[in-house]
């Protein structure tokens, strides 16, 4: 299963009204892009282009041909499936970021490679990511009747796989990554760690939610182009 354009109308309608990007998602990689730079930067996974040019010159990429239309009136877009290829030479890019997107591709190791490609020796990269706890098959939220206390199933957080949540009238696949996999991933293709973050939703009214305020939610890190 992988996207197409029919789950564009979602997607919109999930950024309009999800208060999680603007609370969560967006400080967190505000936080972990580097200050400065000269040369254009690549959002890859752009979407409808919320982060076109928040940082400097940028570039858009995505796969859907819809998001991408709503993204030009913001900034340069390309439409392209960066793990068949990104249409860029060679150490094109000071930097790229990709924002919810790794855990949506089957095999994430020719999009790191493709990343590591564009980006010149000394760039960076930036991934912000659901945190892998939350993307294990059969994981959840688990409340104790007599206390309300909640816990937290690990489900199958050591293995691979994969859930379907629903998407409108489809469902979006996120495939399960652990951290240790993620970081390796990066380290193989020529990325260097310089940071990682671990964050918990922000404030909210849902009780249940509330209740697992503990919990992490987003995963986000900083690499270095080797070379």
């Amino acid at each position: 299963m992988t996207w197409e354009d029919s789950h564009a109308s979602w997607w919109l309608e999930e950024i309009a009204g999800d208060p999680s990007y603007e609370r969560d998602v967006d400080p967190m990689l505000r936080a972990l892009v580097p200050p400065g730079g000269r040369g254009p930067i690549l959002d890859l996974g752009c979407g409808e282009g919320r982060s076109l040019g928040r940082f400097g010159r940028t570039v858009g990429v995505d796969l859907l041909p819809s998001l991408a239309a709503v993204a030009a009136g913001r900034g340069p877009v390309v439409i392209a499936d960066a793990a068949q290829g990104l249409p860029f030479a060679d150490a094109t890019f000071d930097g790229v970021y990709a924002v919810l997107v790794l855990e949506h591709v089957p095999d994430a190791t020719p999009v790191i490679s493709e990343m590591a490609r564009v980006v010149r020796g000394g760039g960076w990269c930036v991934v912000v990511h659901n945190h892998p706890v939350l993307t294990a098959p059969d994981s959840g939220p688990v409340v104790d009747v007599g206390d309300g206390e909640v816990l937290w199933r690990w489900g199958e957080y050591l293995g691979g796989g994969h859930t379907d949540e629903p998407a409108g009238t489809g469902t979006v696949r996120f495939h399960h990554r652990t951290v240790a996999a993620l970081l390796t991933g990066f380290a193989d293709q020529g990325w260097d760690l310089e940071r990682v973050i671990e964050a918990r939703l922000g404030a909210m009214d849902d009780p249940l939610f509330y209740a697992q305020r503990f919990i992490p939610r987003l995963f986000g890190a900083r690499w270095r182009r080797r070379g």
